[in-house]
């Protein structure tokens, strides 16, 4: 060890933002040479605390000592040049710029003549180092998310950052892309560095971490070295209490299909084929997953189903009858409920909490007489649905565009899953993209309920535990083609990944 103990010390940190704190006397500690977890639920405090670390935010008390001296950082350039660098969730490249000149955009080292010959050869030489195989003459829209990641550290790398913090860095990897990064990061950590990552994902502390600090209500709750905890002590570290038990005792039939996709194709947004031919049953009361990287046909699929794209061609059947490119308000009426990746993008924003989660029910009897409203029991079933799908809101009349994004999402799934009478189908896209841990096992348990109900759900996510624990068939997509389908029981997440990845796939029967 040096003459400090830590690259970096964060100590009685408080944020105010309005109505809200943020951060609420936070402390921190990073050691180099370890990779340190932080941990907590959506709305913790953790990405402010780290955004403050990188200079996004500046403090409003508090002290950070990076290197045992006191420093002040004003923005992002002042921690680039205390070696402090962050790679976000949302990756900032510019798709049509080849890797290296993502790279060196911005750094002043390289000065105003170019070499682009030893620029290539100073890249490759920190590619070959960690073992990637992105080439740096190469354009960033053709690179996959895994690669995409690696330019973003690469970029990191090149500015000889010692500090290093990754924001929720696997929330769009494959199994085996996860891999490689965590395979990355224990390298770098070799080497020196300190690297903080920020998750909300409890196998991902053990996979690769040191230590874990964890975050609840804005507050540092405890730091302890990953040796020395374990998931359930961690979870109630998280949310104040224990998991619950997910149970089911449905069984699913597989006679009649509720729902028969035939041959369906179907066209993305610029006319190009994003569901190509593709053909299966969904049936009573079962829940179908559909494991893929994103962008490889999910959404055009889901969309096609729930009538807000028309197929380009084939056939979709809700429990025999044709209901191909019908109109959503017809397909809504018969029992097809959508939860979109887009949240915000299915909301009224400028309307209330209480308006938005009608916008599909309203002409309901239960919330109409056809010509008025029956706001007595809007407000009533407003507020059953906001405590239980615990969205966090001063009130029913509160704008929806005032509510956090992951109150949003919640406020969808009550929406979808709370308003409808007689849901036959289910059709999810990301039900828990965003949410903390405690309000995923609260969608979990509501789309098992719903099953056992008899509604069938077709369930779109990137995450393979989520599939496996809900799951009694998983379907893989890959550029808009089934390559798989798994029973419960025969799940294999590494064969999972190959196939989401197009190096493998099986012959598939609906």
């Amino acid at each position: 060890m040096s003459e400090y103990e830590y690259l970096v010390e964060m100590k009685g940190i408080v944020k105010r933002f309005p109505n809200v704190i943020a951060n609420k006397n936070a402390y921190f500690s990073l050691r180099k040479g370890e990779v340190h977890a932080l941990l907590g639920e959506n709305g913790a405090g953790k990405s402010t605390l780290m955004n403050i670390l990188y200079g996004i935010y500046r403090p409003d008390a508090g002290e950070i000592w990076v290197y045992g001296k006191k420093a002040e950082i004003k923005g992002p350039k002042d921690a680039l040049k205390l070696g402090i660098g962050m790679v976000h969730q949302q990756f900032k490249l510019i798709p049509v710029h080849t890797v290296a000149e993502n790279v060196i955009l911005g750094l002043r080292e390289m000065g105003f003549v170019l070499h682009g010959k030893k620029i290539n050869q100073k890249l490759s030489e920190v590619i070959d180092k960690y073992g990637w195989k992105i080439s740096p003459e190469a354009r960033v829209w053709q690179l996959s998310a895994g690669e995409k990641q690696q330019v973003e550290l690469l970029k990191m790398l090149i500015r000889q950052v010692r500090i290093l913090i990754l924001d929720e860095p696997t929330s769009v990897l494959t199994p085996q892309e996860t891999i490689l990064l965590f395979q990355t990061l224990r390298k770098m950590a070799s080497q020196g560095l300190g690297i903080v990552l920020i998750t909300h994902k409890l196998d991902e502390v053990f996979s690769v971490s040191d230590r874990v600090t964890v975050m609840r209500g804005g507050e540092t709750v405890a730091t302890k070295n990953v040796t020395d905890t374990n998931i359930e002590e961690l979870v109630e570290l998280m949310i104040g209490r224990p998991l619950l038990k997910i149970s089911t005792t449905r069984k699913v039939v597989r006679e009649r299909p509720v729902l028969q996709v035939l041959n369906l194709r179907v066209l993305n947004d610029k006319g190009l084929e994003a569901v190509r031919n593709i053909s299966f049953n969904l049936y009573r009361g079962e829940i179908l997953g559909i494991a893929g990287v994103s962008g490889n046909g999910q959404q055009e699929l889901l969309e096609a189903l729930a009538g807000l794209r028309k197929p380009f061609s084939g056939k979709i059947l809700l429990d025999g009858v044709d209901i191909t490119g019908k109109h959503p308000r017809e397909i809504i009426s018969n029992g097809v409920a959508y939860i979109p990746a887009e949240a915000l993008r299915y909301s009224a924003p400028e309307m209330t909490v209480a308006e938005n989660l009608i916008l599909k029910g309203y002409r309901s009897k239960e919330f109409s007489n056809k010509l008025l409203i029956r706001w007595k029991n809007v407000e009533a079933k407003a507020i059953d649905l906001v405590n239980s799908f615990r969205i966090v809101t001063p009130s029913i009349n509160n704008k929806l565009g005032n509510l956090s994004g992951g109150n949003v999402q919640r406020l969808v799934l009550a929406r979808e899953l709370g308003t409808y009478p007689n849901l036959r189908v289910i059709l999810a896209a990301y039900p828990t993209r965003g949410l903390d841990i405690a309000s995923t096992e609260t969608i979990h348990q509501e789309i098992i309920n719903k099953s056992e109900q008899g509604a069938s759900v077709l369930l779109v996510s990137e995450e393979l535990e989520e599939l496996a624990a809900l799951s009694d068939r998983i379907m893989v997509m890959y550029r808009g083609e089934i390559v798989g389908m798994l029973e419960k029981g025969q799940y294999d997440f590494e064969e999972i990944g190959l196939m989401m990845t197009g190096v493998k796939r099986m012959e598939v029967s609906a």
